[in-house]
């Protein structure tokens, strides 16, 4: 504004002459890309640039500033429970993220219904089986992610073992410290055979 009224009472400047409609154009798209289109408006149709502040927009804008506000259409609902079933939904999705990144459940292509619902059936327990293994862990203070307990756990093997033709023997590997701390965090017993047999 100061460029083009210096440029109205004959004082120059450096580069391209500037303009009314160029001024507004780029006036324009700076609020436009700052989201203020709202507060500031830019009288296009006007010969010389000119623009206005919407002091009933800021104001709202100020009120709003750092709030999140939730609108719903369900009536019968206290804003407790608007803000509880809006938490709920952040849960969903949260666990939509642990099924495809922690559990690696890849999507699977059903034709029946049948083979849908044990599908889904199958991606519920174990989101069911994640949340409470989290829940176990955070509450025994034990410092693992459901995933380090898992990693521990899936080296546990089952042994069966024939030699020189006589009878099998079976067994648990050695539970190592590690794999105890974390059946103890989870409130799950030690697995029982008849020998504990070494790793082979």
């Amino acid at each position: 504004t100061g460029k083009l009224t210096e440029q109205d009472e004959g004082v120059k400047h450096r580069g391209r002459k500037l303009s009314d409609s160029g001024a507004k154009a780029r006036f324009y798209h700076a609020v436009s890309e700052a989201h203020l289109s709202r507060i500031l408006k830019v009288d296009l149709s006007e010969e010389l640039f000119s623009y206005h502040i919407d002091e009933k927009a800021r104001r709202l804008a100020q009120m709003m500033d750092g709030k999140l506000l939730l609108v719903t259409n369900a009536e019968g609902l206290s804003a407790p429970n608007v803000i509880q079933r809006y938490k709920s939904l952040a849960d969903i999705e949260r666990g939509f993220k642990v099924l495809k990144s922690e559990i690696e459940i890849g999507p699977v292509y059903h034709r029946l219904p049948e083979r849908i619902r044990a599908h889904a059936s199958i991606c519920f327990m174990a989101l069911i089986l994640h949340r409470v293994m989290r829940s176990r862990l955070k509450a025994a203070d034990a410092g693992y992610t459901p995933e380090r307990a898992l990693e521990q756990l899936q080296r546990i093997q089952h042994h069966r073992v024939r030699l020189n033709g006589g009878e099998p023997v079976t067994g648990v590997s050695t539970i190592s410290t590690e794999q105890n701390e974390v059946l103890h965090a989870l409130g799950i017993e030690k697995p029982a055979a008849p020998e504990q047999l070494a790793l082979l």
